[in-house]
């Protein structure tokens, strides 16, 4: 079910008056978690098995590992859970890509295997509730949290709807502490609620899908060396589609949330305004971003053990934080592009020193401008098809080779540029701003005005209801 559906409109207007009727609150959970699975099994109901068997596993380690003091019985309970959950991750979002690969491999060795065909069908939001259950998991081994008392709260905790295909990725000792008590929303909570939904759902329907979809499916759909300029605006067109489809997503999750009295964390704050890149991953799809840190390259030795073992720490974190997006070598490419930025930041970092220079507005808006160069070359890989397209692609972009194909007509063009500048500008003057704060100045007729015109624009735009691009991971 996608938040951008008449669908779910229906679907949410129903839960939100289930959830605020006079119910005793256990039976307002139940029937949010039912609702949970409604809205999962809409994509393909079969795939709520897999659910289930996380739920359950994870429920019953958990409880295991608190009470065991036998430090290796506590390492076999947590490595059940892994196995589990990484198991089932591997197999239908990993399965065909090894496959291929294991394929390819015996090929050179003059092996012709030819396996049957698969079709594995890839579970919507599979990496998501994964990591989600593994942290409940990995927090009560590592003594940070106790394990649920309530069934229903952590079957809730895995499923809850809002955030369940796309994130954010919830910590236990974040989501599982609201559902102990009665809550609904706040007139307040619903009126931020109702707004972020707003804002989301503008984002993804008229900056994403309306206005720089189609630039980017033309360039990067096209099979030629294309003229530079296209490249460039297909590139920074997919920079700006992915992050409002994303963080649209996202707003409108944390809204849909809110309007039922529950808080999700932030998942972005206004990335393309980062100075470098450690900066970036404190802004860009942050959920993912803090999970890799503290379940995998803290526990790997993070910057404890030198420079050295630093640095293959950093590329190790971003290369699975970039096969974690999808099973191909492009996306393994561009998780090792940002490790290798990391790792020159932080070389760059330990010999020039925090000079004042660095302080100063000029220089911050040229680093400003040099990230967003350089996550842009990323984008190129993120979204090519294959190798072949982004070499083409990356070449025509830093080579200026002018006598590639022209595919993008003069409007598009100018609607991108538009677009992308206005997008930069309101990062750059949100930087160190939230939006509570500028919304809280405006007087509320003016607020009312903006509410009205994001509204009237989504309807206008509203037309095939794409699904958002985090949804195939």
């Amino acid at each position: 079910m996608l938040f951008n559906s008449l669908t779910f409109v229906v679907f949410f207007v129903l839960v939100l008056a289930l959830h605020n009727a006079p119910l005793a609150w256990k039976t307002k959970k139940t029937n949010l978690l039912i609702a949970s699975y409604l809205f999962y099994a809409a994509w393909n109901p079969p795939f709520v098995i897999l659910l289930w068997i996380s739920t359950v596993i994870d429920w019953h380690v958990a409880k295991k590992i608190f009470v065991e003091q036998a430090q290796n019985r506590r390492r076999m309970l947590l490595t059940i859970s892994i196995i589990v959950n990484l198991g089932l991750l591997g197999y239908f979002k990993y399965g065909g890509f090894l496959l291929e690969n294991f394929v390819s491999l015996v090929a050179m060795a003059g092996i012709d295997y030819q396996p049957p065909d698969w079709h594995i069908v890839l579970p919507v939001g599979i990496s998501f509730y994964t990591f989600q259950t593994m942290a409940y998991s990995l927090d009560v081994y590592l003594r940070r949290a106790e394990p649920s008392k309530s069934f229903l709260d952590f079957a809730l905790f895995v499923t809850f709807f809002p955030q369940l295909v796309a994130g954010p990725i919830v910590r236990p000792t974040h989501l599982l502490p609201q559902f102990a008590t009665p809550r609904v929303a706040t007139p307040k909570q619903l009126y931020w609620g109702l707004g972020l939904i707003t804002i989301g759902l503008f984002q993804k329907i008229v900056v994403a899908d309306g206005l720089l979809a189609p630039v980017a499916d033309a360039v990067f759909g096209a099979q030629n060396m294309l003229h530079p300029l296209d490249a460039w605006m297909g590139t920074l067109a997919f920079s700006g589609q992915i992050f409002s489809d994303f963080a649209g997503y996202s707003t409108t999750a944390i809204g849909v949330a809110l309007t039922l009295g529950f808080g999700l964390p932030d998942n972005f704050r206004f990335p393309y305004a980062a100075i470098g890149f450690s900066d970036f991953w404190k802004r860009w799809h942050i959920s993912l971003s803090s999970w890799l840190r503290d379940y995998l390259y803290v526990p790997l030795g993070g910057n404890r053990k030198g420079n050295l073992r630093t640095y293959a720490n950093l590329m190790t974190t971003m290369l699975l934080g970039g096969l974690w997006h999808g099973a191909s070598w492009t996306f393994v490419v561009w998780g090792g592009l940002h490790g290798l930025y990391l790792a020159a930041e932080r070389w760059l970092t330990a010999r020039l020193g925090d000079r004042a220079i660095w302080r100063k507005l000029p220089m911050q808006v040229l680093l400003a401008v040099v990230t967003y160069f350089l996550v842009n070359i990323t984008w190129v890989f993120f979204r090519a098809a294959d190798f072949p397209q982004a070499w083409r692609m990356i070449v025509t972009m830093l080579t200026w080779v002018t006598d590639g194909e022209k595919v993008l007509p003069t409007v598009h063009v100018i609607e991108t540029v538009v677009t992308i500048g206005i997008m930069l500008v309101i990062h750059w003057r949100m930087r160190e701003r939230k939006l509570e704060e500028v919304v809280n100045r405006m007087p509320i007729w003016l607020t009312g005005i903006v509410w009205g015109i994001l509204i009237t624009l989504i309807i206008i735009t509203q037309g095939g209801s794409d699904a958002f691009i985090y949804f195939q991971f």
